[in-house]
């Protein structure tokens, strides 16, 4: 007699010791960045170009991804990246990664606040309040 299909992921459904965490943190970090919607799961189809029920199966955390659609999933979002990372025992790596998100958003609030204050300068000449 055949096997039924569509019950057994590939390797069955007996998960080894420590791939359950794995598929839990994954999960977690895909809701974090994506949501638990349809959407979030139609976006990490588009990512991955894995189909519906595995990208399901990530978002339920009953099956982690396998190596090639862990790569496009740390390419496209930072969550997935850090919870990778994180599990790689490499926390001085996802420091690195937030020290670039800090500094850029440090050179935006320089820039605005230099901004703001040539304006309130041009503002001080236009009225005559010059050297307050």
């Amino acid at each position: 007699m055949l096997p039924k299909k569509g019950k057994v992921f590939p390797g069955g459904n007996v998960q080894q010791e420590g791939t359950a965490e794995y598929a839990t943190m994954i999960a977690a970090a895909l809701r974090e960045q994506l949501g638990t919607s349809h959407q979030g799961i139609k976006i990490a189809m588009r990512w991955t170009g894995a189909g519906e029920r595995t990208v399901k199966n990530w978002f339920a955390g009953t099956h982690g991804p396998s190596g090639e659609h862990l790569i496009a999933l740390a390419h496209h979002s930072d969550a997935v990246l850090e919870a990778f990372l994180g599990m790689a025992g490499r926390p001085s790596a996802v420091a690195t990664t937030k020290l670039g998100e800090v500094r850029e958003r440090l050179v935006e609030t320089v820039e605005f606040i230099d901004r703001l204050t040539a304006k309130d300068d041009a503002d001080d000449r236009i009225s005559g309040h010059a050297g307050r």
